[in-house]
């Protein structure tokens, strides 16, 4: 075992390990300092686990640098059990990194909350395995013009999930003003690509360049990971208690808004000629109002009442709009209209505080 490859394995096993320690206790003391927050009366029972997930991630990857590391040491690099045992770890890896995606608020539309979605691409993750694992019998470590081909199937999954990975980052930072970091967090990903190369190219780089960078994305993404949770640590705190939201539907697009740790005072919001988004958000209004707790909820998703998350997103942008909210007030999906899971949402506001002309219950019936 060169002198390079274990100042590799050593460093990725300890960077890893201190990274999941990290953030496994920064996910525990969220749990514990937020859990009004998270677990909202009449809700299912829940705790956003996408740090748990990215931790749990990263204890996989000290996992796998053991295993690399005992595989040089008794000098079985070559064999088809370690070959085994890496097509394990990065199996395991990609779905903790889709797990934890399902978490992330500004993932795509169909990866977040989309149970459905996300069950086909674990059924995926596994085939990739099954067939990463019969083309490791058959081919074993054979490379064709310098293309290693049992690792193809893993590698193209990877990159589907490192584009995942970026999109969310940097719609996550962005959205929360850090586009410094935001930009940096594509860059890192795009690293974790590139480290992934020389696993099927492997006549690319050399040994120390290809290392190198593996250590370099490590450190880079447990740095991004603690710049994650600190972020989420602040956007809860910012984030409104239900008791005092106030909401008074005044009239058909017209409502009246109160959030006072937004600085919201009484604002009247006119929807105007958006009478859809209205619509929406008074039906988000007379359910949690007049029906019991199990019946507060909107289905949202297609073949559902609503057809996509996307019509929900609009009613909080144009609030922010006609508001002109400045960028530490404004307002995110999740302060009004919270998950309930099974791709159900329901209003955040607690049922006194919402109050409706009743002219526009009856005109609201007649219109469904």
């Amino acid at each position: 075992m060169s002198q390079v490859t274990q100042f590799h394995n050593l460093s990725h096993i300890f960077i890893s390990f201190i990274g999941a320690v990290l953030l496994l206790a920064i996910y525990y003391n969220i749990r514990k300092r937020f859990r009004s927050v998270l677990e909202e009366v009449n809700s299912i029972k829940r705790v956003d686990r996408g740090l748990l997930f990215f931790s749990c991630g990263m204890l996989v990857w000290v996992f796998s640098g053991t295993w690399a590391l005992l595989a040089n040491y008794f000098s079985f690099h070559d064999s088809l059990m370690y070959q085994i045992g890496v097509n394990m770890f990065s199996t395991i890896n990609n779905l903790f990194w889709l797990l934890a995606l399902y978490y992330m608020y500004y993932s795509p539309l169909f990866i977040y909350r989309n149970e459905k979605n996300v069950k086909i691409i674990s059924v995926i993750i596994a085939i990739v395995f099954g067939l990463t694992l019969l083309l490791s019998f058959v081919l074993r470590n054979e490379v064709y013009y310098g293309v290693k081909l049992m690792g193809i199937p893993d590698f193209i999954l990877t990159t589907f999930l490192c584009y995942l990975m970026a999109i969310s980052f940097y719609r996550t930072f962005m959205f929360r003003g850090l586009k410094l970091v935001a930009i940096l967090s594509v860059v890192i990903v795009f690293l974790l690509f590139v480290s992934q190369l020389s696993d099927v190219f492997v006549e690319l780089g050399n040994d120390f360049i290809n290392q190198l960078i593996r250590i370099i994305t490590k450190t880079s993404l447990v740095s991004l990971f603690l710049v994650l949770a600190t972020s989420w640590v602040i956007q809860l705190a910012h984030t409104p208690k239900p008791n005092e939201i106030k909401i008074k539907f005044l009239d058909w697009s017209l409502i009246e808004l109160t959030i006072p740790s937004k600085g919201i005072i009484n604002e009247k919001i006119d929807f105007g000629s958006k009478t859809t988004q209205y619509k929406n958000l008074l039906d988000f209004g007379i359910r949690r109002k007049f029906n019991h707790a199990a019946e507060q909820c909107i289905e949202v998703r297609y073949g559902g009442e609503i057809k996509s998350q996307t019509y929900i997103t609009r009613i909080i942008e144009n609030i922010n709009t006609i508001l002109e909210l400045s960028e530490e007030n404004r307002l995110e999906r999740k302060d009004l209209i919270t998950f309930v899971g099974d791709s159900k949402y329901r209003l955040r506001i607690l049922p006194e505080n919402i109050l409706i002309d009743e002219a526009l219950v009856a005109e609201f019936d007649k219109s469904k």
